[in-house]
């Protein structure tokens, strides 16, 4: 492709993305085709001869739309939301033309540098504690995801706590121990899999029936007991905002735990930690300050598309020594100098996408006040549509709701968890909005989690109209 056709196809891409976001709002939310229906309008075959490009914008249109859900959609309520932004798309795009590869501080210093200063742009702007800044012991880096978080956590804390044995002789089954949650995301559990100490390894911990929140007394004594069976606590993962219910684990007392026990502690805040822009919510860092590490996705609730999670350590000299392998051909008198920051050495791929920039067009863009902004209107929704859901007594809320994620259920009697997935199921297949669920104490309950960059006080007004004309019969 030449920079003529590149500039004219690529003018044709913009267009449509920016129609694509004008017409939004009149698609369905949940993808409606049939399991197989995508790869059923693709040939079967590769194509002999280059084609043009004309045709994949038409096939876009005609295959892949249809079989889209649409994340970025006013009335998606579900999971998480999933950002996507003008100013982040576009620093995508210049990190997709720019084309570069920043697994060393030599490969491209530009990408190194500019992440350091984002990740302390961050922290000063979640006011995050100073060591985790990088002229501290500590220092950020831009993850994947907070799973891959999650995992050199786990990685990084067995380093620690074996005194570097693990990088030599692996790890013994039934040695390591992890604990969090119930409410955690899934993803701890898949780190102690990765990691070899397996799921095993894993104590959940009781929560608190109200607040969904993790119970610091049972975990003292499931340390204590492993303890006494000759067991090594590894790591103690805090969530603050938990999947399920939005649960806000107390850091301080897990965290006191953890240490006495010689355990890292790590802090999941992947959709809530991002709120801490907004001086009057900084309250969930509460505790923060005694973390080993601490991860939050920019690429949920904060205006950047995904991929894009930002993850600081206290101490990087374990994370390194956990991750680095320096073989000869990455050897550079950069790296020798002990002057750089090598990234390859704080993740588990080698190489590295230049996440940095569009985290950089993001912040440019909106600045403190417009990420100020964007999170306090959610936040309001969510208080608003709560409101609701509370003053009808055909419903019932079940969990605290602080920020922007409401869980609630009907008052059916025996019939209730029933009766709310029939509520659901109809609600999503209307294709006018699109919510999921989770359990609460055992009860079925459905999750409205408002987040998306579009939504309106409208849209939230019109998902609630939707799930009371969509009440089963009684």
């Amino acid at each position: 492709m030449s920079p003529e056709q590149f500039r004219r196809h690529g003018r044709e891409v913009i267009d449509w993305i920016a129609d694509y976001y004008e017409r939004l709002e009149s698609l369905p939310v949940l993808s409606r085709v049939a399991p197989g229906e995508v790869r059923g309008g693709l040939p079967a075959e590769p194509p002999a001869v280059g084609q043009g490009f004309d045709g994949v914008l038409a096939d876009l249109d005609r295959v892949i739309v249809p079989g889209l859900t649409h994340w970025q959609h006013p009335s998606f309520f579900a999971f998480f939301p999933a950002s996507a932004t003008g100013p982040s798309i576009l620093g995508d795009l210049l990190a997709s033309g720019l084309g570069v590869q920043g697994m060393l501080w030599a490969t491209s210093p530009a990408a190194t540098e500019l992440e350091t200063q984002m990740m302390d742009w961050l922290a000063q702007l979640l006011d995050l504690p100073a060591g985790f800044r990088s002229d501290s012991a500590g220092g950020g880096v831009l993850q994947h995801s907070a799973s891959d978080a999650a995992l050199v956590a786990l990685v990084a804390a067995l380093h620690r706590v074996s005194g570097g044995a693990t990088e030599t002789a692996g790890v013994a089954t039934g040695q390591f121990c992890v604990y969090t949650s119930g409410q955690t995301h899934s993803s701890v559990e898949k780190a102690c899999r990765i990691a070899g100490i397996g799921t095993a390894a894993l104590r959940k911990l009781d929560v608190d029936p109200h607040t969904q929140a993790a119970r610091p007394a049972h975990l003292a004594e499931l340390l204590a007991a492993d303890v006494a069976a000759g067991r090594t606590p590894a790591l103690v993962v805090a969530s603050v905002g938990a999947t399920g219910t939005g649960a806000l684990d107390p850091v301080a007392e897990l965290a006191e735990l953890a240490h006495r026990y010689g355990a890292w502690l790590h802090v999941d805040a992947a959709w809530a930690g991002v709120a801490a822009v907004c001086a009057e919510l900084r309250w969930i860092n509460a505790g923060v300050e005694q973390a080993d590490s601490y991860c939050t996705n920019p690429h949920k609730w904060l205006l950047t598309n995904f991929d894009c999670t930002a993850f600081w350590v206290a101490d990087r000299a374990a994370l390194i020594g956990a991750l680095s392998i320096l073989p000869e051909y990455l050897r550079n008198t950069a790296t020798e100098s002990g002057e750089v920051f090598d990234y390859r050495d704080w993740q588990v791929p080698l190489g590295r996408r230049f996440r940095a920039l569009k985290l950089w067009t993001v912040l440019r863009w909106y600045g403190a006040e417009g990420l100020q902004a964007h999170i306090r209107g959610h936040v309001e929704l969510a208080r608003e549509f709560a409101s609701w859901v509370a003053a009808d007594d055909r419903f019932e809320l079940l969990a605290p709701h602080p920020l922007a994620l409401v869980t609630f259920t009907l008052r059916a009697g025996d019939d209730a968890d029933s009766a709310t997935r029939e509520l659901l199921a109809a609600v999503n297949a209307s294709g006018a909005a699109y919510l999921t669920h989770t359990l609460v104490n055992g009860r079925f309950a459905i999750r409205m989690a408002i987040g998306s960059v579009l939504t309106e006080r409208r849209h939230v007004r019109a998902a609630w109209q939707l799930i009371c004309e969509q009440l089963p019969e009684a």
